[in-house]
């Protein structure tokens, strides 16, 4: 198996950050052949409810905190752009719940479809979609793979959910709350208790018990979380569109998933430039006999 090539230090960006550029900025790189080093960033979140305790804004916050941490933890050379965060995504599970927002699925597939494209026209060919609503990983996936095909750009997506913590700071919860707290539970209120705890109302934080749990004590292949998957609502889990023990977040827990994230994102971010672009095999042409 071969070995990764090592970190090739690439021209320091003007910013991290794509709209600060200019269009002199992206003409300079261009013509440097630098745009083949960049890796784009499309930050993705939601606006939706978290039950009776959190605001609207958890899953925009929360990614953009991890990624505010990460930036921290990169080199200046390390190539990296990041988009105007599309903090409005596909949240229909939760619209029985006054104040969310949400576009339909063929909406957000167009829409990050054609940044993506503008991405790849701007000579760009490393694109990573990072997310922050679990609702729409199926999303992320379609889009992907229109890309690779569309625009022959180099895809990843990831969620910071996804990426992996130390055991040291995944240990501060538990199994049960890894597995059932999936939304405004004791995780999302902690790093939110950090992040932004004028916008928490813990007087209103319970514990929020998961139908899904009752499930798993009950049905070995329905409620084993892997052999098949409920079309649900969020209501369908607990009427207060909250899942898992919110009231067990501190502000402590919420700073070290805050922090582990970050540098696992950093990580990723690193791993991703050392990635060769010929991972994307030519278009294979068969000859006939």
């Amino acid at each position: 198996m071969s070995r990764p090539a090592p970190f090739t230090p690439a021209p320091a960006l003007p910013s991290r950050f794509w709209a600060e550029l200019s269009t002199h900025d992206f003409a300079e790189l261009q013509a440097s052949g630098a745009t083949d080093e960049i890796i784009a960033v499309l930050p993705v979140a939601a606006i939706e409810q978290h039950g009776p305790h959190l605001p609207l804004s958890v899953d925009a916050t929360l990614l953009q905190g991890v990624i505010d941490t990460a930036l921290a933890q990169l080199p200046a050379d390390l190539p990296v752009l990041f988009l105007p965060p599309q903090n409005i995504g596909l949240s229909t599970e939760h619209t029985a719940f006054a104040g969310t927002l949400t576009l339909s699925p063929t909406t957000l597939i167009t829409l990050w479809t054609e940044i993506g494209q503008c991405v790849a026209r701007a000579g760009i060919r490393k694109l990573l979609l990072l997310n922050g609503h679990g609702g729409q990983v199926s999303v992320m996936d379609i889009v992907a793979r229109q890309l690779r095909q569309q625009c022959n750009l180099l895809v990843y997506s990831a969620s910071w959910f996804s990426l992996p913590l130390p055991d040291s700071v995944a240990g501060q919860f538990s199994a049960h709350e890894h597995r059932f707290g999936i939304h405004a539970g004791e995780i999302e209120t902690s790093m939110m208790l950090h992040l932004a705890p004028e916008t928490v109302h813990m007087e209103r934080a319970q514990n929020f018990p998961s139908t899904s749990y009752e499930r798993s004590q009950h049905y070995a292949l329905l409620g084993n979380g892997k052999s098949a998957k409920l079309g649900w609502a969020i209501q369908d889990y607990h009427p207060a569109g909250a899942v898992g023990n919110a009231a067990a977040a501190s502000a402590d827990k919420g700073r070290a998933v805050v922090q582990g994230a970050a540098q696992a994102l950093a990580q990723l971010l690193h791993e991703l430039h050392q990635l060769p672009l010929s991972t994307l095999a030519p278009t294979p042409h068969f000859l006939a006999d």
